[in-house]
């Protein structure tokens, strides 16, 4: 009988990852790599829980990666609560002209589809946890219920953009080529002149009210 392959262990890079140009931003013990957006630190409702990053109080806003990418590829696992809202916003500019993170960033829905009523709201299903949010529903179904850890990969590539939930490829898109930008004039997101816009930007958690924790989060440039 052969033995089993040992557990990875959370939020820790293995050797052959490291090799391959992996950062880990989240190392299960300290925030050091976020900050609030347009603020010097972390909120305090954002701590540390079960090893994970977690939103433990209300109004302390979104966070987001000190550092700035471009061309990358972003891994991380999500669990949300019942009834549960989040969202992994990147591309995001912190330029005083803009509001939010959603300003600017497109996002990849963090959502517990059964019980959050944004999970039947929008077009075809656009607002489901992997979607890109309000614009681009998932091509396959790929999340894990409430409670459960799913797991996310995002590659972000001269504007070539993939959602990858659980394995499976469930979005794909360029950024600012015709179709997208179609997409986007008959979105609400029209009304925000600087929305899908920025090249080279930081990568948010949202704060949108509700308990989430996100945990093995690791980067590479690519």
């Amino acid at each position: 009988m052969r033995a089993s392959a040992p557990k990875p262990i959370d939020n820790t890079l293995t050797k052959a990852e490291a090799k391959a140009g992996w950062v880990l931003l989240f190392d299960g013990k300290s925030l050091g790599n976020f900050k609030g957006f347009k603020k010097d630190a972390v909120p305090s409702s954002w701590q540390i829980e079960d090893n994970a990053i977690a939103l433990t109080g209300k109004g302390g806003g979104d966070i987001l990666t000190k550092n700035q990418y471009e061309n990358y590829e972003l891994v991380l696992d999500w669990k949300i609560s019942e009834g549960g809202n989040s969202g992994i916003i990147y591309n995001v500019s912190e330029d005083p002209q803009y509001s939010a993170t959603y300003s600017t960033g497109p996002e990849m829905q963090v959502l517990d589809d059964e019980r959050h009523p944004d999970a039947k709201m929008g077009k075809n299903n656009n607002r489901q946890a992997g979607s890109l949010y309000d614009l681009i529903p998932l091509s396959t179904p790929a999340v894990k219920p409430a409670g459960q850890w799913n797991t996310v990969k995002l590659v972000v590539n001269k504007g070539h953009v993939e959602h990858w939930l659980n394995r499976k490829k469930v979005v794909e898109y360029q950024l600012l080529s015709p179709e997208w930008e179609a997409m986007v004039k008959d979105s609400k997101f029209n009304s925000m002149p600087g929305y899908g816009r920025t090249q080279k930007g930081h990568i948010a958690l949202q704060d949108h009210g509700d308990k989430v924790w996100y945990k093995n989060i690791k980067i590479r440039t690519l």
